[in-house]
């Protein structure tokens, strides 16, 4: 039986590597907050779960892979700050990312001038309407977050094509290029099982979900913005805080 309370007993008549399992539990634990005041050290694991340092240290290795865990040499390792997303606000996720000391950078897969009938009837233009079409992986310190794309009007958003987006954000772009300004929207958001390719995207672990993101932005009472955003969903969550007054609601990331 594992030394620490908290932690489930490790098979090792199981095929799946001790690592793994340990790898699997400690994101069990984490997602349950019980290392909400401090992450133990790898001595204090391996002897919680009865394991080797080896086995303790490819664990370990893994969750900050996934983004989960933070550590540098000198310091000890940290689970990774939450990333808020309050609701019922305009809300920057590069603004958001960066607020909390982390680097936010995006791979871009697509930016350009293009047609998409779904997008365009999701805008209430024509069918072939050109669009603006901005595809990106968006990532916190180089660990992948979300999957975005953003569908907005040619006749508005043409200038972006030739904007930088690895860095920049998408509204302020919008603004200084286009004179565009953004004021408001709506959101929808699910829960999701990402298919192959988006899984191997997101480098989503097995057996974790996604939420989907999917928003109509306005500039005033004018529809400018089809965005579509898969997030992990071992990095982001729903929350809702009350008060005797009443209840609002908002999101947050999980470690990383």
């Amino acid at each position: 039986m594992p030394a620490d309370p908290g932690a489930r007993p490790l098979d090792r008549q199981d095929p799946l590597p001790l690592w793994a399992q340990l790898q699997r539990d400690l994101s069990r634990r984490l997602t349950a907050g019980d290392f909400a005041t401090a992450f133990p050290g790898e001595l204090d694991i391996a002897r919680g779960y009865d394991v080797s340092r080896h086995t303790v240290r490819e664990a370990l290795r893994r969750l900050r892979e996934a983004g989960v865990l933070d550590s540098a040499r000198g310091r000890p390792t940290q689970v990774r700050a939450a990333i808020e997303q309050p609701l019922g606000s305009l809300y920057s996720l590069f603004r958001e990312v960066e607020n909390r000391g982390m680097t936010q950078t995006s791979e871009i897969l697509d930016q350009s001038l293009t047609t998409d009938a779904e997008a365009a009837a999701a805008l209430g233009l024509p069918e072939r309407a050109r669009l603006f079409h901005l595809e990106r992986v968006r990532l916190a310190d180089g660990v992948p977050l979300a999957h975005d794309r953003v569908w907005l009007p040619a006749s508005l958003a043409a200038p972006l094509v030739k904007a930088d987006f690895t860095r920049g954000a998408l509204y302020d772009e919008l603004a200084e290029r286009c004179g565009v300004r953004v004021t408001g929207g709506r959101e929808r958001i699910s829960a999701t099982v990402p298919a192959p390719a988006e899984r191997a995207l997101l480098a989503v672990p097995r057996g974790v979900a996604c939420l989907t993101v999917e928003r109509s932005g306005y500039a005033d009472t004018r529809l400018v913005e089809r965005r579509v955003t898969v997030v992990r969903g071992d990095r982001w969550s729903v929350v809702a805080d009350w008060t005797a007054r009443g209840w609002s609601v908002g999101a947050v990331a999980g470690p990383g």
